[in-house]
Order: structure tokens, then C-alpha cells, then sequence
């Protein structure tokens, strides 16, 4: 019992306060009693609280409300008509002969008469590589900072990027989206269909694996399974210790999608790009770390996290063995560089058929791949049927009839702060207000590349 304390009240006040409210809850009690004999164990089931019963047969009352079968499925329908799945969610509630249910029909296929199919070729690819999680750390005057200036984004930016783009109706797609490879592995365009004022982009991550180099200079340390069994970030601190967080694109876009679930197609998340030569995902997984005492414990934990991020909609992509210039090494060089890929890394994250090119500098001409491109001919043939460069344009898409090349565009310190001050500079007004993303703890002028 709860003393009610009257101000200014004497001893006495306090007692006669106390007696009443024990004279209040024993009517209470009584009348509770009361109720659960006037009234059915079927009736009981029938008030605001859910009921059960234990196995001395008493009424148990809870404060939540069991979930029926009915509301499980009317809610994955609910999420799927989000997320732009009309099929699957009309599907899933056709069994379903409720007010409830017929209402969601009406709306999602009112929605459905409203589509349009999206122009593939006009979809932007926007990639990062990790964000700068600490900007005093990154950006403290060392020799690497200019680096860290140029090509990286900060968590700031990162989120205002988000943020402007949702506003502006984009929706996240995976590059399997856009086009499909037949068995024979020829490929074909496939139809994104999206409401009015909705607009697909692709979404990627280069060199997602926590070099020895970025220590201690702000950078999130490797990716794990959280505790609630998402991917998250670690990150280590000055005094050794290690902390817990969203440090990094994954567990970012994550959190910003379950928020707004409707800013991903599909379940769509992006793409991660992996090199070899040191490990990947933070995990020192190259046989050069072989003697390490972590090293069999880091493959077998690079393996569950690869798994767990596959699980939450992320794809990985090949960027290269050794983050090499594909256009320029020799094609022997170029067969040994994709042979340690595919026996060092795929083994890990499993197969795709992504690449992801270093540098963004592409194996063939805009114009196309020739039939006589060994370099191409090499990669088809271990399984590549997407090819990623980096593009000047909003959008560059081209679909051979044997493969699928996508322009991607950098949205880092450099792109940023060139297009905020030059005037003749458009590079990215379509996706953001760069004046409004740029983090003002970026030293300043960005250094020219």
C-alpha cells in the first residue's frame, strides 16, 4: 500500500487517508469476486483483458491480447503492401473473410491500378564506402585525412542523405531488380512497378571490410550479430575496450528502413562490396593471417555474419581480390587476382554474380563488351553477370544480351563539396541539397583529386 502523504497534514490526516483507501481496494476486491461469479468463464474471455486459464482451472487475466491467426497473416499482408509486394499480400489475405481483411483488399488494389512501371535506365547507383563514425579521429591532421576527406561520408551526412532521399520518393531496389539472367545466361530487363512519385535507386558499399589502416582513426571495427540478431557494428575505443552500435552503413539502413519500411522494395537492402587481402567484414579471413591464433575462429565468425546480413536483404559483390585496376593489370595477373576471390572470399559470403570494379575502372569501352574482351569472357565464365563502374551521370544502365553494366555515383566528401561551391556543378541535386547534408566538421577546402 502507497502512503498518501496530505502537505501540512498532521500523523492523523495520514491515517484516516490510509483507511480509506484499504476500506476502497477490500470493496474493490469484493466487487472483483463478485463479477467472476455473475459472469461465465466465456464471458470473462469476452472483456477489454485477454483471458486463459492455468492448469488449476483458474481465470487468468493478462494485459495482452493473444495474437489470432488471422491478425499474424493480416499483419505480414499489411507489410508486404508496404514494401510493394501487391501479389504476395492479396495473396495471403484471399483466405481471409473479415471487414478488416476486405478493407486492406480495396486499398491495395486501389493502390495497384495507380502503378507504373519505373524507366530502369533512368535508376541512379549511389555508393559509399565505411563511414567516418568519429570525425575528430578522422579528420586529426595525420597523413590519412585527406584521404578520409575525399572518399568517405560521415554518419551525419549518411543519415541527412536518407532522410533528403525519402523525402524525395526514392526507394531502395536491388540490382536483380532491374534485370534478370536467363539459364543460358543471356539477360532481359525486368518491370519495377511503383506508385506516382516513387523512384527506384541501387544502393552499394565498397571495401566493407575494416582494413588495419582505419584504426583508431573513427571507424567502426568489424560487423557482428547483435543481440537482438541483426546485424550491428563494433568499434573500438581509445582505452581498448569495445562497444556495440550503429557505427556503419548496415545497421544504419537498417534501423532507417524499419522505420520506414516503405523506402525499400522488395526487402531490397544494398550491395557490399569485399576485397580478400586482408579478411573480410573485419575478420582477418586471409590465409597471409593464417598463424594467427583468431584465425580459424575469425573464418567460421566472418561465415555466420555473412549469413546473418544475406538473411536481412544484403547482397555481397566481388571488388576484386586486391582492389587492383582490373583495366590495366594483365589478363594473367587479372585470372590470379579473380581466382584468390573466388577461392578465398566466396567460400565465406557463397557465390554472386556481382562486381563491383576497383576505382570504378571499367574492363571495356561505353560501348559495350566485345565478344573478344578476354577479361569479360573470364569473368562470365565464373559465374558475373552484373558489372558495376563508376559514372559521372545521374544514370547509366546498359543490358547486353549477355551481361548488365550499371554507372554508379560517389555521394562522398569530395562529390559534395566540389558541387556545393563550383556553380557549374550539378552532380547531385537530384538526390539531395548538399548545402543541408554537408557536415561542417569536414576540414575544408576538400583536397582536389
Amino acid at each position: 500500500m502507497k502512503l498518501i502523504s496530505v502537505k501540512n497534514g498532521s500523523k492523523k490526516t495520514k491515517i484516516i487517508v490510509i483507511s480509506v483507501a484499504v476500506a476502497v481496494a477490500v470493496a474493490i476486491i469484493a466487487l472483483a469476486f463478485w463479477i467472476i461469479g455473475a459472469f461465465s468463464s466465456e464471458d470473462v474471455g469476452n472483456i477489454s483483458k485477454a483471458a486463459a486459464t492455468d492448469k488449476n482451472d483458474k481465470v487468468v487475466v493478462t494485459d495482452e491480447i493473444p495474437e489470432t491467426p488471422d491478425k499474424a497473416i493480416l499483419d505480414e499482408a499489411k507489410m508486404l503492401f508496404v514494401s510493394y509486394d501487391y501479389e504476395k499480400a492479396l495473396e495471403l489475405i484471399s483466405s481471409l473473410d473479415t471487414e478488416e481483411a476486405t478493407a486492406l483488399k480495396a486499398e491495395i488494389e486501389a493502390e495497384v491500378a495507380t502503378l507504373a512501371p519505373a524507366d530502369n535506365y533512368a535508376i541512379p547507383h549511389i555508393f559509399f564506402h565505411s563511414l567516418i563514425a568519429d570525425t575528430s579521429k578522422a579528420f586529426d591532421g595525420d597523413y590519412k585525412e585527406a584521404g578520409y576527406n575525399q572518399v568517405m561520408t560521415t554518419i551525419s551526412e549518411f543519415n541527412e542523405i536518407l532522410a533528403e532521399m525519402y523525402e524525395k520518393g526514392f526507394v531502395l531496389v536491388s540490382i536483380h531488380d532491374i534485370a534478370g539472367v536467363n539459364e543460358d545466361g543471356t539477360t532481359y530487363e525486368k518491370e519495377i512497378l511503383l506508385p506516382p512519385g516513387k523512384k527506384p535507386f541501387v544502393l552499394s558499399v565498397d571495401d566493407v571490410n575494416y582494413y588495419e589502416y582505419m584504426e583508431g582513426d573513427g571507424f567502426a571495427s568489424r560487423i557482428v550479430i547483435g543481440e537482438d540478431g541483426k546485424p550491428t557494428c563494433e568499434m573500438k575505443l581509445d582505452d581498448g575496450t569495445i562497444t556495440t552500435g550503429d557505427f556503419d552503413v548496415v545497421p544504419l539502413l537498417d534501423a532507417f528502413i524499419e522505420e520506414h519500411p516503405e523506402f525499400s522494395y522488395r526487402g531490397a537492402k544494398g550491395i557490399l562490396a569485399l576485397t580478400g587481402y586482408e579478411g573480410v567484414l573485419g575478420y582477418r579471413t586471409c590465409p597471409s593471417y593464417s598463424d594467427e591464433p583468431t584465425y580459424a575462429a575469425d573464418i567460421e565468425s566472418a561465415k555466420a555474419v555473412a549469413q546473418n546480413l544475406k538473411d536481412n536483404g544484403w547482397e555481397f559483390a566481388s571488388h576484386s581480390w586486391g582492389h587492383r585496376d582490373m583495366s590495366k593489370m594483365s589478363f594473367e595477373n587479372f585470372k590470379i587476382d579473380t581466382n584468390r576471390w573466388e577461392d578465398e572470399v566466396e567460400p565465406i559470403i557463397g557465390t554472386t554474380d556481382v562486381i563491383l570494379y576497383p576505382f570504378g575502372s571499367d574492363i571495356g569501352s561505353w560501348k559495350g563488351y566485345k565478344e573478344d574482351n578476354e577479361k569479360f569472357n573470364y569473368l562470365k565464365k565464373v559465374g558475373f553477370n552484373y558489372f558495376c563502374n563508376v559514372d559521372g551521370n545521374r544514370a547509366w544502365l546498359q543490358i547486353g544480351k549477355n551481361y548488365v553494366r550499371q554507372g554508379r555515383r560517389n555521394l562522398d566528401g569530395y562529390k559534395m563539396y566540389y558541387d556545393m561551391i563550383n556553380p557549374n556543378k550539378d552532380w547531385l541535386s537530384d538526390l539531395i541539397d548538399v548545402e543541408k547534408v554537408f557536415d561542417k566538421s569536414r576540414p575544408t577546402p576538400v583536397p582536389p583529386m
